[in-house]
């Protein structure tokens, strides 16, 4: 009975190879049932019901596995695959991490694995760093040193050290998979592609590979292809919730608000534990929760085995809820304990940002421009806008995008990463200080070659052929002396709002990565009033280089203040920018529904709602908010 159960195994695994997944379950399910220990046989079926579609199950199969053979590596591999589609990464997280303990016989980089599961990356580098002195080409290492650095939000160094592994190890699938992670995360779309196009051509039916296709079609502009993907993809898996919430996305940034809802309705129905699939609703702003879905959302908070990254995700969802329903008490409640929450897991130290402030003041002066006049490349493509996030940018950008001379692109990472690679470039010269000092240091054709790169490089973004081009990253305010240098006649715009509207509005977004300074009240209030101090520096040491647009005068007499900025470009005016929500394009930030209807103002105030708990943020904002629109005297 044992041969012959064992050559039903094998004769499974031949039809999942060739496709015939229902025809192997078939085989493997009477074989589960007979042999409740035979964790071979429920990976197997595991990955047929994964291939079928039904997650679920598949999870259950093979959380069976490994609770039977706790070494059975490609299980956790399948497993984590499957958390994956479910949407819930880190699980994923937590099973791949399994699977590479399993798979590595070296005790050092167990104990290395461990320690990026017990959340100390840190710890993580320094016994990887050791063991890779002995072992410089253990792919094995070098990719759990990648993991590491995405765990510390450094995914240019991942990139980095992906890349080192796949050309040691080419059909290293995983890894290949994750550099195409990190590239995304850094808007390195164009170099993303080859890499998940290799994927898909050596596992062409691959959901997951698909869906991140799709996704990088997306933000690189093609919106029909990434839809039609999308499409496919949930019409093939309708089990699979992150299908369905990534389409919902699609459908979002493309406008089809009321086909996104029923997309991220399907993922909950799916998976009502899935915390992003609700935040993913609350985050289109105009949309309204029921009673039913806030009772359901409590309901989901009651789990105990609710992972944090969801119940972050429930709170804001929750805090939303309430401020539509004019429960302001308890939508503060919620929003801060989904802050503290995840302010508990985030690294954000306000005394850095500061520093940062007190270097550029100290190092940067009127001279220092004026000996470097005229370097840098020639090109006036750019338009920059800088500031907080949720402080009007998107609307700036619409109104630009509608503009028959300007393009609108998305959030570039190409000057902050500049500025990394430059640190990085110099760090090993000692007569070299570090950034932003280093910019003293660098000559002129330096500064042109730099900036002609970013040209090039931001090329890919621009699909309508015309003249300008807007840059929306709003973390780029610190880094207005480097866009100055390299691209002297770029436009810079400052998006500003009040102090409190500002902040508010961050505290209670979760934002999908970075903007750690956004989690705490205090921790918010010193940033915008250190984001004030060095935009006032700039004002006084680059006279004119940069345009600010105050959001409650905008609001107020959006033809006057649209027209200043038109003056400001040395551009025609045109009279379709009034009606920029007719204009239609992809916008893929939370604004993204806002901007599509014309200027209110009832939304200028809304903070005053929730004046009882804000006590800490006025503290912090001291005299900038006192004097807004005025700047104080630093």
């Amino acid at each position: 009975m044992l041969v012959e159960n064992r050559a039903s195994l094998d004769e499974a695994r031949s039809l999942l190879s060739s496709g015939d997944a229902q025809a192997a379950r078939a085989i493997l399910e009477p074989l589960a049932a007979a042999d409740p220990d035979w964790a071979e046989v429920r990976l197997e079926l595991g990955k047929a019901l994964g291939t079928l579609g039904d997650n679920h199950a598949a999870i259950a199969v093979l959380t069976e596995a490994v609770n039977i053979d706790r070494n059975l590596s490609a299980a956790w591999s399948a497993l984590g695959e499957q958390y994956v589609l479910v949407g819930d990464i880190l699980a994923s997280d937590a099973a791949y991490s399994h699977h590479f303990n399993v798979a590595v016989n070296e005790p050092a980089l167990q104990k290395a694995v461990q320690a990026l599961r017990n959340g100390r990356p840190d710890i993580t580098e320094d016994i990887l760093l050791e063991f890779l002195d002995a072992n410089p080409e253990h792919v094995n290492a070098l990719k759990m040193l990648a993991e590491a650095a995405i765990a510390q939000d450094r995914n240019e160094d991942a990139s980095e050290l992906l890349e080192r592994v796949l050309a040691l190890a080419p059909d290293f699938a995983a890894a290949r998979y994750r550099l195409v992670s990190s590239l995304y995360l850094q808007n390195r779309l164009h170099e993303a592609m080859p890499h998940i196009d290799l994927l898909l051509a050596k596992d062409p039916a691959n959901p997951q590979f698909r869906t991140m296709k799709a996704s990088l079609l997306g933000q690189m502009g093609d919106d029909h292809a990434s839809l039609a993907l999308f499409e496919e993809l949930v019409n093939e898996y309708p089990k699979h919730p992150a299908s369905w919430v990534s389409y919902g996305h699609a459908l979002k940034g493309a406008g089809r608000q009321d086909d996104g809802v029923r997309a991220y309705r399907k993922a909950i129905e799916l998976l009502p534990q899935l915390g992003g699939g609700y935040w993913s609703l609350a985050n289109l702003k105009t949309f309204r929760f029921t009673d039913a879905d806030i009772a359901e959302m409590q309901r989901q908070l009651e789990r105990g085995d609710l992972r944090v990254e969801a119940r972050v995700q429930f709170f804001f969802s929750l805090g939303k809820a309430y401020e539509d329903q004019k429960r302001f008490a308890q939508s503060f409640e919620a929003y801060q304990k989904g802050n503290a929450l995840w302010r508990s897991t985030v690294e954000y130290d306000a005394e850095k940002t500061h520093a940062f402030v007190e270097v550029c003041k100290d190092f940067f002066d009127g001279e220092f421009f004026e000996d470097r006049k005229g370097w840098g490349s020639k090109a006036r493509d750019p338009i920059f806008i800088v500031g907080l996030p949720r402080a009007g940018s998107t609307l700036l950008e619409q109104i630009l995008s509608s503009h028959s001379q300007i393009e609108g692109t998305m959030e570039l990472p190409n000057i902050t990463s500049l500025a990394r690679h430059l640190s990085e470039e110099n760090s090993t010269d000692a007569d070299i200080p570090d950034y932003p000092d280093l910019l003293g240091y660098l000559d002129a054709d330096e500064y042109r070659r730099r900036g002609e790169e970013y040209i090039e490089n931001t090329r890919s973004h621009r699909k309508l052929g015309r003249p300008f081009f807007v840059d929306k990253m709003p973390n780029n305010y610190a880094h207005i002396p480097l866009i100055h240098l390299i691209l002297p006649n770029a436009k810079i715009i400052d998006a500003r709002r009040h102090p409190m509207g500002s902040c508010f509005s961050n505290y209670k977004q979760h934002f999908a990565r970075g903007q750690h300074f956004t989690y705490a009240l205090t921790d918010v209030g010193r940033y915008y009033r250190d984001y004030v101090e060095l935009m006032a520096h700039w004002d006084a040491v680059l006279p004119g280089k940069v345009h600010r647009v105050i959001y409650e005068r905008l609001v107020e007499n959006p033809e006057t203040e649209i027209r200043r900025i038109f003056d400001y470009l040395g551009l025609p005016f045109e009279e379709k920018t009034l009606r920029f929500h007719e204009t239609e394009r992809a916008v893929r930030t939370a604004s993204s529904e806002q901007v599509r209807m014309p200027l209110y103002k009832s939304g200028v105030d809304h903070w005053k709602n929730f004046e009882p708990w804000l006590g800490p943020l006025k503290t912090a904002l001291g005299e900038v908010l006192d004097r807004y629109p005025d700047v104080p005297a630093f």
